[in-house]
Formats: structure tokens, C-alpha cells, sequence
């Protein structure tokens, strides 16, 4: 579907014209994306990925924006529009997918359902019928799902790194079976080198990711991204500020997480606490 325009000429969508108004606002000055940084003290990376769409950065860089561009309440307005724009997630997230399959490591937390990564077919489908997704439409999904965990399949996986929050291993599925198998799954996955698997018992208290599900991706040459979740939607974060944020979030809930070995353990303890059949 092509972009909508105005009389104007410009785009019509809010994403698309945020990145415009950005743009002409910099060439109108002269400046260059290093210049704009320079000035501002933001890494000029994330001006240029803003203006191409790709991210639309947090509120602070856009209220400091707007105040070199003597627009007073403009572009956060922009922003606002665009960070509300739902028709833009779906994007965001074959985004992400793309920067997951190049990543050369991942680290995840989870609030309440267990990693796509470490999902089984039982359990993805459960969870994906509860979001409303049916008939082939859900098989489609459940078949992606555990197509992503080709990722870890490979002769030289990226390292996986997942804290589960307790609230996740005790919300059963309503399948019982299913549930024992998808225990299982997380009993044994420690059992890869390449994969890690913490519990964060509810005795730890609160934290700064008590209720954000939130994704790590170390990319080819260091730099990192992060994608924060709920059950409808998702955020694609590119900021370099803001990663760290959530990365000191993540930090404290890992030194507060049960060592693998001990999480291994609980949940060996929780499997045992459930009515499986002994072919389990």
C-alpha cells in the first residue's frame, strides 16, 4: 500500500512524517548528521536513524531537538503521534526478527510465558490461541515460532542467555501434558552450552523490569539493540541511552536471579509439584 500524501507533498503517516520533518528541519540548517550530534551531544547515528524511520527515539532527544530548531512542542507532538501509531508494529518486528537472526548473542528477560526460543510446539500454541489467533492463521504463527528456534540449532549458535521471572513457571498451561513437556524443555535446556537458564524467585522483591518482558541483541561489531514487549505489542529500541537504562535494569534482576544450577533445581521442584504421566 502506498505512502498517503497531503497537498502538501508530505507523508501522511505519522512514522514517515516525523522522519521528514527531521530532515528538512537539519538541511535547513546546514547541518550534517555529525554536526547535529556534535551540537546536541547525542551520537549522530541515531539522528540519522531516526530521519530514515528506523527508530523515533525517546522523548528526551526530541524535546532537545525541538528546542535547537526553535520548534516549541512541535516534534514531540510528531513523536507522540508516531509512537502511537499501531499499523507500525508489525514492522518494528520483522525488524527485529532481522536483527535476531544476525545476532552474536541475546540476552532476555521474561515477566510471565516462557521465551519463543525455548517455547514447545504445545506450549507456543496455547499461548497464541489466548492472543486470539485461530484456525490456519494459528498454525502459521506457531509454525514461525518454532521456526525461530532454528537459531540455536546451528553448528555455532549465538550464546542465550534467559532469566525467567517465577510468575513464568507458575502459570500453567491448561494442558497438563503440554505444561510437563514445556517444564521439561526448561529443565533441560541448560543442558546446551550455549544456552543459560536463570529463575528469578518472587522472594527477590521488586525491580526495574517488573513488568517488562526485554531483549538483548549484541550485533556483528558490537553494537547492541533491545526490544521491550507486552501482549499486543512491541518496541524496537535503537538508543544508546536507553539500552543502557534497561541494561542496568537487566543487571540487578541477574544478581538477584538463583545461579543456573540452582534454577535447574526449582525447576525440577515445580515439575514435581505437577501431575505428569510417568512417560513425561
Amino acid at each position: 500500500m502506498p505512502t498517503r500524501r497531503a497537498v502538501t507533498g508530505r507523508s501522511r503517516e505519522p512514522r514517515a512524517r516525523f522522519a521528514e520533518e527531521l530532515r528538512l528541519l537539519r538541511t535547513a540548517r546546514g547541518d550534517s548528521l555529525r554536526q547535529l550530534g556534535e551540537r546536541l551531544g547525542w551520537d549522530w547515528s541515531l539522528f540519522g536513524k531516526m530521519e530514515k524511520g528506523e527508530t523515533i527515539g525517546g522523548p528526551e532527544v526530541v524535546q532537545a531537538l525541538d528546542q535547537y530548531y526553535g520548534t516549541p512542542g512541535l516534534l514531540l507532538a510528531l513523536w507522540e503521534l508516531a509512537a502511537g501509531d499501531k499499523s507500525q508494529f508489525k514492522e518494528r518486528y520483522r525488524r527485529y526478527m532481522t536483527l535476531e537472526s544476525e545476532a552474536t548473542s541475546l540476552w532476555h528477560f521474561a515477566v510471565s510465558i516462557v521465551p519463543g526460543l525455548l517455547q514447545t510446539p504445545g506450549y507456543a500454541r496455547e499461548v497464541l490461541a489466548a492472543g486470539g489467533y485461530k484456525g490456519s492463521e494459528l498454525d502459521q504463527q506457531v509454525e514461525a515460532r518454532i521456526g525461530r528456534q532454528n537459531l540455536l540449532a546451528g553448528d555455532d549458535p549465538p550464546p542465550f542467555r534467559t532469566i525467567l521471572s517465577e510468575a513464568v513457571l507458575r502459570t500453567p498451561l491448561r494442558d497438563v501434558t503440554e505444561w510437563c513437556v514445556q517444564l521439561e524443555r526448561l529443565a533441560e535446556a541448560g543442558d546446551r552450552g550455549d544456552v543459560t537458564v536463570y529463575v528469578l524467585p518472587q522472594s527477590a522483591g521488586p525491580h526495574g523490569l517488573v513488568s517488562t518482558d526485554v531483549w538483548f541483541l549484541r550485533l556483528p561489531g558490537g553494537s547492541p539493540v533491545a526490544y521491550t514487549e507486552n501482549a499486543y505489542w512491541g518496541e524496537l529500541i535503537e538508543e544508546s541511552a536507553r539500552i543502557e537504562r534497561l541494561q542496568r535494569a537487566y543487571d540487578v534482576v541477574r544478581d538477584l536471579a538463583l545461579s543456573p544450577s540452582e534454577s535447574r533445581k526449582f525447576i525440577s521442584r515445580i515439575l514435581e509439584e505437577v501431575p505428569c504421566s510417568p512417560s513425561i
